[in-house]
C-alpha cells in the first residue's frame, strides 16, 4: 500500500475552487500532491507550484506537457490522476488527453462544456477502462445519504413530488465588469457554455434530486431569465419536472436573490412521509410522517445512523459536518476505489459512492433540455441523452 498521487490542471494563484480540492484530497491523508500545471500561463502556474513547495520539475507549464514528462516516469513516481479544477470549456480537452495518456480523472463540474463532450468523454471512459469522477460534492454529506437510504428504502412511501432549491444573490449587480475573476468567466458563454446560472449551480440541485430519490427527471418545462442588464447568460431559473416514476417536480436556481448564499436545500414528499434536508444547516435532517410527529435526525459519528452514513460522517455529534469534509468524501472514496485497482482486489462497496461521467452526461442533456424548453413555445421537453 502507498498513498494515491495527484496532480491538478488549474488551481493556481487567484483560483478558488483549486483550494477546496487540495484540502479535500489531503482530509485523510490517502492522497499527495505531486505535480501540476496550475495556470493558462507558465510563470503562474510556476508560482502557484513553488506557493505549494512542489518540485520546480513536477510544476509545468502546460497540461499537455504535464501528461507527456508524468507518462515517461516510473511507476513509483508517477501521478496516478489528475484533479480538474479549470473553467468549463478546458474540461473535455484536458480529461480526454489525461484519460488517454493513461490517468484516472477527478474533475470539478459540470464534466464538459457541451452534451456532445459529455457522450464522448463517456466513450473515452468506457474505452479506457479508466477511472473518473465528478465533484457533485453536495452527494457527499452523511445526512444526503442518509435520507437516499430512506427514501430508497420506501420509508415514505412511493415519492410524489420534489422540490430542490438552490438560491444565490451574489451576481446580483454586474460583477463581471469590475475585475472579479469568478463572476467573468462564469457570465462568458465561450467559458462557461449555454447556460450560466443553471449550468453553475442548477446541475447540483438536478444531481442532489436524482442522487437522493433514485428517481430520474424525464421531461422539464423551463423558463430561464436574465435580469442584470447586459449580462450574457441567465442568472435566474424556474423549472417543471415530471420524474421517471410519475412523480412531479419544481426545480429553481437563482444568483439573483439578494441576501441568499448558499441556500441548497430539497424536499421530498412520499405517500406515508417527507424528507427536507438544508445544506447550510447540513447536521438536520427533517422526517414528517402522516401518523407521528416530526422527527429530526441529527449529524454525527455517534448517533444511530445507517453504516453509508456513519461512513461518511467526520465529526463527534454535536460539531458540523461541513463542505470541505462532504468535498473529502468523494475523493476518499474516488482514492479507496484507485487503491483497490492498484492493490488488485475489488474495491469496497462504499467507495463506490462517488459521481461518474454518467452523473456528467446527465448534467449536460438536462442543460440541453432547458435550453431547448426556454426558447420553445411547447410545454414540455424531453431529455435525450444519446
Amino acid at each position: 500500500m502507498r498513498k494515491i498521487r495527484m496532480g491538478m490542471v488549474g488551481g493556481g494563484r487567484d483560483a478558488f475552487i483549486g483550494a477546496v480540492h487540495r484540502t479535500a484530497a489531503a482530509l485523510d491523508g490517502q492522497i499527495d500532491l505531486v505535480c501540476g500545471a496550475f495556470s493558462s500561463t507558465a510563470e503562474k502556474s510556476k508560482a502557484s507550484g513553488a506557493d505549494l513547495f512542489l518540485p520546480a520539475a513536477r510544476v509545468y507549464a502546460n497540461y499537455e506537457e504535464m501528461f507527456i514528462q508524468e507518462a515517461a516516469l516510473s511507476d513509483s513516481e508517477s501521478m496516478d490522476f489528475v484533479a480538474i479544477v479549470t473553467p468549463n470549456n478546458s474540461h473535455f480537452d484536458i480529461a480526454s488527453k489525461a484519460l488517454r495518456a493513461g490517468f484516472h480523472v477527478m474533475s470539478d463540474k459540470p464534466a464538459t462544456l457541451n452534451l456532445q463532450e459529455a457522450r464522448a468523454l463517456q466513450t473515452i471512459v468506457t474505452e479506457t477502462g479508466l477511472l473518473y469522477g465528478l465533484t457533485h460534492n453536495y452527494t457527499g454529506y452523511p445526512l444526503v445519504k442518509e435520507a437516499r437510504k430512506i427514501i430508497r428504502e420506501g420509508r415514505i412511501g412511493k415519492v410524489r413530488k420534489v422540490v430542490v432549491e438552490y438560491s444565490q444573490g451574489w451576481l446580483s449587480t454586474k460583477l463581471e465588469d469590475e475585475d472579479n475573476k469568478q463572476a467573468a468567466w462564469r457570465t462568458d458563454p465561450a467559458q462557461s457554455g449555454a447556460c450560466g446560472c443553471m449550468g453553475d449551480i442548477g446541475t447540483h440541485a438536478e444531481n442532489l434530486l436524482e442522487y437522493m430519490t433514485g428517481l430520474r427527471i424525464i421531461e422539464l418545462s423551463a423558463e430561464l431569465t436574465t435580469f442584470v442588464e447586459g449580462r450574457r447568460l441567465e442568472d435566474d431559473g424556474n423549472v417543471l419536472l415530471r420524474l421517471d416514476n410519475g412523480a412531479r417536480g419544481i426545480l429553481f436556481a437563482s444568483q439573483i436573490s439578494v441576501g441568499e448564499e448558499n441556500n441548497l436545500n430539497i424536499r421530498v414528499y412520499g405517500e406515508q412521509g417527507a424528507v427536507s434536508w438544508q445544506q447550510q444547516e447540513p447536521n438536520r435532517l427533517v422526517l414528517n410522517w402522516l401518523d407521528r410527529p416530526e422527527q429530526v435526525i441529527r449529524a454525527g459519528a455517534n448517533n444511530d445512523l445507517a453504516p453509508v452514513s456513519v461512513y461518511n460522517s467526520r465529526t463527534p455529534g454535536g460539531h458540523p459536518e461541513g463542505y470541505l469534509e462532504a468535498f473529502g468524501n468523494l475523493y476518499r472514496n474516488f482514492a479507496g476505489v484507485l487503491q483497490a485497482r492498484l492493490e488488485g482486489r475489488e474495491p469496497d462497496p462504499d467507495d463506490l459512492d462517488f459521481p461518474t461521467i454518467d452523473d456528467g452526461v446527465r448534467g449536460m442533456a438536462f442543460l440541453e433540455a432547458l435550453i431547448e424548453s426556454a426558447e420553445s413555445t411547447e410545454k414540455w421537453t424531453r431529455i435525450v441523452e444519446a
